[in-house]
């Protein structure tokens, strides 16, 4: 193994180490993950890890941010030359189909939930926006709409985390419900709130 990891290139090796750390941090999150671990894997020292990457959390930022990139960039694929509900559309199921990639769906929760450290926090912010823009700029509607068809998207992070596809159960079944047209005809400016908690 060492033998023929020797043989990659500097872009070939960053890469390996890219790809096992996604598995390592997409389970065990910024703080449970072994930078150890992870050069066990790829056949290297941790010293090689931390001379590439500087960091295990700007290791944790690269695969996050790599993750949340391949939802924005699928979903301006997919919506390319359309504009409206019919970009909406392609992006949702754009976004669905990515999901089975369970690595880079707990990638975006784990992105999340280590936000209580400021430079996650602010790094996630980047990436959320980027996500929010590409819908905005593709489908060319209105905040609200934008902010339901992404908190869908969000309760399909959940629900395809918890991997209800086949449990037999009634809230299971609920959450698989498909969306019907209309669904959030009910939200007006006067019953939509801002989302800000109030200090």
């Amino acid at each position: 193994m060492a033998k023929r990891a020797a043989r990659m290139s500097g872009a070939e090796r960053r890469a390996q180490v890219l790809g096992v750390a996604a598995g390592e941090f997409a389970g065990h999150g910024l703080h449970g993950a072994s930078v150890e671990a992870i050069a066990r894997e790829a056949g290297i020292t941790q010293a090689y890890v931390f001379r590439m990457f500087g960091t295990k959390k700007a290791l944790f930022l690269a695969v996050v941010g790599a993750a949340f990139d391949r939802f924005s960039e699928g979903m301006a694929r997919a919506a390319e030359g359309c504009e409206g509900l019919d970009a909406l559309s392609r992006m949702g199921a754009e976004y669905y189909g990515l999901l089975s990639d369970r690595t880079t769906l707990l990638l975006q929760l784990q992105g999340f939930a280590a936000c209580g450290d400021s430079e996650v926090r602010e790094f996630v912010r980047t990436r959320f926006a980027r996500m929010w823009d590409t819908v905005a700029g593709a489908a060319q509607l209105d905040p609200v709409t934008v902010k339901s068809f992404l908190a869908f998207g969000m309760l399909l992070n959940n629900v395809a985390a918890l991997d209800v596809g086949e449990l037999d159960e009634p809230w299971a079944e609920g959450v698989r419900t498909r969306v019907q047209a209309g669904l959030f005809e009910h939200i007006t400016t006067e019953t939509n709130r801002d989302v800000r908690v109030k200090e």
